[in-house]
């Protein structure tokens, strides 16, 4: 029997591995975050599977179920968004699983971000411009961060950011970029990346927050800061360059006479 931790992508049914849709459609037991996995991916699930939505259940009643299925020794198939890896909340059922001598395995998934991107037709690193992308979040009704970790002291490195779970927080957000991007640096929100009812908002650090506002987002927000955003004046990639060879464009030997 395992646990199958499996990333079901940002909300497009399309967007999950070929080896989630596998595993959905063969686990006995489908247990899934119901307020950001849609139904469509569930929908692959076998009719006589038991199915449950775990938004309204506690970790210990998440646990009880993968303890009976053990007990039951049928597999189960833990659906959740985007990519679990990144704020997946998988660490503590892994740390009980692993107690429980219970095995389990990752399967990942499209992240958010990336879909943001996607949506956004942009690429979050560009040659002399960024080179680095930041993901992170900001405290509110969660856990706090860690020491170091503040948004004002990510601000100054100037990479990419991809700021997630911090819509309702977005005053403080701009009010911690300003000193490090300045005002005019780009900024875009993408709500729910690769839904149907996806919204794409743009502006500035000294902007956004007067633009958001009428649109009252909540959540399922991501929230992307970065000139990589606005800057059609980038240095073109090395990766490609006609005077950059490599094992698999390996540089002409001149020709003899």
């Amino acid at each position: 029997m395992t646990v199958h931790f499996i990333g079901a992508g940002p909300g497009d049914a399309e967007l999950i591995t070929v080896r989630g849709q596998r595993l959905i459609a063969h686990c006995p037991v489908v247990l899934y975050a119901g307020s950001l996995v849609p139904r469509e991916i569930i929908a692959g699930a076998s009719e006589d599977a038991r199915v449950l939505d775990t938004a309204p259940m506690t970790l210990a009643q998440i646990i009880a179920e993968m303890k009976a299925a053990d007990a039951a020794g049928q597999d189960v198939a833990r659906v959740h968004s985007g990519d679990p890896s990144i704020y997946g909340a998988i660490g503590e059922q892994i740390r009980q699983l692993r107690e429980l001598g219970i095995a389990y395995d990752i399967t990942p998934g499209v992240p958010a971000f990336a879909a943001a991107a996607a949506a956004l037709g942009t690429e979050l690193t560009l040659p002399d411009v960024s080179q680095t992308l930041i993901i992170t979040r900001t405290t509110m009704r969660s856990s706090a961060m860690p020491q170091g970790e503040e948004l004002a002291a990510l601000a100054a490195s100037g990479a990419t950011l991809a700021i997630h779970l911090s819509i309702r927080n977005l005053r403080q957000v701009c009010a911690d970029l300003r000193d490090s991007y300045g005002a005019g640096c780009p900024v875009a929100i993408v709500y729910r990346a690769s839904w149907p009812d996806q919204q794409i908002l743009h502006g500035t650090v000294g902007t956004i927050e007067d633009i958001a506002r009428p649109h009252r987002l909540r959540r399922t927000a991501l929230i992307i800061v970065g000139w990589v955003l606005d800057n059609a004046d980038f240095t073109d990639s090395r990766l490609y360059a006609s005077d950059h060879f490599h094992l698999l464009r390996p540089k002409k030997r001149a020709e003899a006479g």
